[in-house]
């Protein structure tokens, strides 16, 4: 997350909260592409509606809580990959750059997950303009346990191509070196 933070407040933007309800939403996110890797960026995204039908219920978080969406990076491979790869396949454009560096969200959520435990696998960060200490509330301070997959936020393990990945640090790990590359990247 400090790599994040870093890389934002460099391009003169703010911040991010880590918000764990919205990290799980992510996972959920994803799991609405059932396992369609082709529908990534084809302008498929799930329903308004899913979000308060489905995803909020599926992670305990408060359907009242939920607040709009600024902004998603999304991307779908084949096989897992460690952070630079799937940095470059996240943010891969002008648009998903601008998506990382927008003013308009304070909070984040993040999630990877394979289809069944394995490939093809996903990766969502999604971004909202809520405010950390009223947005996407978890009944009992803690989301449900969601498989396969992690989420940020979430003390759980998760396995990724070889090796396991922590969910709260692990995952963050994975998006703070995504957002550090991109930093190299921009640097150049």
């Amino acid at each position: 997350m400090a790599l994040i933070n870093s890389n934002r407040t460099a391009s003169k933007a703010s911040t991010l909260d880590d918000n764990q309800g919205l990290g799980c939403i992510a996972l959920q996110y994803i799991k609405a592409y059932e396992g369609q890797c082709n529908q990534v960026g084809e302008s498929k995204k799930p329903p308004e509606t899913s979000f308060a039908e489905t995803f909020a219920p599926n992670c305990g978080v408060q359907a009242a809580t939920l607040t709009k969406i600024t902004g998603r990076l999304l991307a779908c491979q084949s096989n897992y990959a460690t952070p630079d790869p799937a940095f470059n396949f996240l943010v891969n454009d002008a648009k998903s750059i601008q998506v990382l560096h927008s003013k308009n969200h304070p909070e984040v959520g993040a999630a990877v997950s394979g289809t069944s435990g394995r490939g093809p696998y996903f990766w969502c960060v999604l971004f909202s303009s809520g405010k950390p200490t009223t947005s996407f509330k978890v009944d009992g301070g803690v989301p449900k346990s969601v498989r396969p997959g992690c989420f940020s936020g979430n003390n759980d393990d998760c396995m990724g191509a070889n090796a396991a990945v922590s969910i709260g640090a692990g995952t963050w790990r994975l998006v703070a070196a995504l957002l550090f590359s991109a930093a190299c990247v921009f640097a150049l």
